[in-house]
């Protein structure tokens, strides 16, 4: 029973990831109506910039500090430079823009940084192992269950009560409409992009203090299991996004845990087959698709 336990504890934390990563994504589909596969290379940004502040001999605490500001400033330059360009157009030539952009910036990584993993070393407090009510947890999970709760609640009061998050929920229920009342599309789209770069750099801090590396291409499965989350939970739905996210974590952690080690190999395959199933049976995602750009 405890080994079940620590299993769903694991899903937990795995979730919060896929979640934050997930919201990331749907939050940008929601008010521009693109599904930013870029979105993955702002985690390798966090990861690089964590990677040279602890190479020039600073703490943790500064690093993860530094890292998630850049993180959202690169996220605001993506949407400036490559994607407001070429907003107005149709939907094909902002997706291969994504593509375009996600190329360009691991090419970048690859011959600016290096094409080889870069160790970045996990703090001892969060390897630890504690007890709860004689079942062990690891520290890391606990950080990273904790951190997503937080993160969950303060992007809902954003949206719902800040006067950013309402004019976004406006602009995602009808831009056109929103912008004859007064609200600027440029800077409703750079607080969407921004939002979506702080979580992916909070979600990239939890996933590489789980592998403790950094890589060109570190981001690029975390970004298509993300974009999976966003449409197994609902696409059109952040919450969506956050069941799907958590659902995607348990399917995993539920297969590593049972599947016998012979199929190991098929794990990932497996995994995608039952949310096949899941769409045959629910083609608008677990919890509905809503339109194609809106926030609930």
């Amino acid at each position: 029973m405890d080994i079940w336990i620590q299993h769903g504890v694991n899903a937990l934390s795995l979730g919060g990831t896929y979640a934050l990563l997930a919201l990331g994504l749907a939050i940008v589909w929601s008010v521009v109506g693109l599904v930013n596969f870029a979105h993955g290379d702002l985690m390798t940004i966090t990861g690089y910039t964590l990677y040279f502040i602890l190479a020039a001999g600073l703490g943790i605490e500064f690093a993860v500090l530094a890292a998630i500001p850049v993180t959202i400033l690169a996220a605001m330059t993506m949407e400036r430079v490559a994607f407001r360009p070429v907003r107005n157009t149709n939907y094909s030539t902002t997706l291969l823009t994504s593509f375009a952009v996600s190329a360009i910036l691991q090419v970048a990584f690859q011959n600016l940084i290096s094409a080889r993993p870069q160790t970045i070393v996990t703090p001892s407090a969060l390897t630890r192992i504690v007890e709860i009510a004689g079942i062990q947890v690891g520290m890391l999970q606990i950080t990273s269950i904790g951190v997503t709760i937080v993160m969950l609640i303060a992007l809902s009061l954003f949206i719902r009560k800040s006067v950013y998050g309402m004019a976004m929920r406006a602009a995602a229920e009808n831009f056109s409409v929103t912008r004859l009342m007064g609200v600027r599309a440029n800077s409703v789209i750079a607080v969407t992009f921004a939002l979506s770069g702080l979580l992916a750099g909070v979600a990239a801090v939890l996933w590489i203090a789980q592998r403790s590396s950094v890589d060109p291409l570190m981001g690029s499965v975390p970004v298509l299991k993300a974009f999976i989350a966003v449409v197994v939970g609902g696409l059109g739905r952040l919450s969506g996004a956050v069941v799907g996210g958590f659902f995607l974590a348990a399917v995993e952690i539920a297969l590593r845990a049972g599947l016998p080690i012979e199929w190991a190999d098929y794990r990932d395959a497996i995994a995608l087959f039952i949310v096949i199933m899941v769409l045959v049976v629910r083609p608008d995602g677990l919890l509905g698709a809503g339109r194609q750009t809106v926030i609930r």
